[in-house]
């Protein structure tokens, strides 16, 4: 089944953001079918915010250490590093086997002008016509524009572009998930909503389910958690044996060299 078709199954795709190869490794472990990236997971592990056009190197370089995985792998480049629709073209380009790319309309927390945004979907889709471009639109998520008609104004513009899927974090209320599913053109993509499975989100119209940066911060709880146990000469938590991940990462890093 490709990628596309994915967004198209009887449940929602329900897709795992990672933030370095052990994490991507687990998640294709636990038997799902395509990963993505998180990009505040990424930049955090850099020490810096996300949305500040940190990760742009470190974006490049997972991606070429995901591309050989046996699962579909799509990247949040978070407004593709630029200003200039050519230049996010370039680097979308550059990411090699990947199969997606998640790109937001805002810049530094801010939207841009939904203009702006469908002029890199269009010039990523003419470069890589069969990468998948999955929109995201921040009216929801920052606050800026929150309401249905400005939200589906921005996604159809960037559908009319040549967008795959649009991705409108933020939004929980049902009835708000509903009435934009039936209003995109294209499969809409949003976060876990606590309280909804992907069967439930699914019938709102829901068709892509991402888990955004809470893998990575769930993985510093638990790392603050271990440690603190260490130190309080309380119960350990339960962990993957060292070995096994070793042997994982000999596998992967062969691959790599192959």
């Amino acid at each position: 089944m490709s990628f596309h078709a994915l967004h198209h199954g009887e449940l929602p795709l329900v897709l795992p953001n990672a933030w370095d190869v052990p994490s991507a490794l687990a998640f294709v472990r636990a038997g799902f079918p395509a990963v993505g990236t998180t990009s505040f997971g990424v930049a955090s592990a850099l020490g810096r915010p996300d949305g500040d056009r940190a990760t742009a190197a470190a974006n490049a370089e997972l991606a070429r250490r995901l591309g050989r995985l046996p699962v579909y792998v799509t990247m949040d480049i978070e407004d593709a590093y630029t200003d200039e629709p050519e230049r996010a073209a370039d680097y979308a380009a550059g990411l090699g086997g990947i199969a997606g790319v998640n790109i937001e309309d805002s810049t530094a927390g801010r939207l841009v002008p939904p203009a702006a945004h469908a002029a890199k979907v269009a010039a990523v889709k003419e470069r890589r016509p069969g990468l998948f471009v999955n929109a995201r639109v921040d009216t929801y998520w920052f606050g800026q524009d929150a309401e249905i008609a400005a939200t589906v104004a921005r996604a159809t513009r960037y559908a009319e572009a040549g967008a795959d899927g649009v991705f409108v974090p933020g939004v929980t209320d049902p009835d708000v998930l509903r009435t934009l599913a039936d209003a995109i053109p294209v499969p809409l993509n949003v976060l876990a909503v606590p309280g909804l499975s992907p069967a439930a989100l699914g019938e709102l119209g829901v068709r892509r389910i991402s888990t955004g940066s809470l893998p990575y911060r769930a993985a510093m709880r638990a790392a603050l958690t271990a440690a603190e146990a260490v130190r309080d000469g309380g119960a350990v938590p339960d962990a993957t044996p060292y070995a096994e991940l070793q042997a994982e990462l000999t596998a992967h890093a062969r691959a790599e060299d192959g």
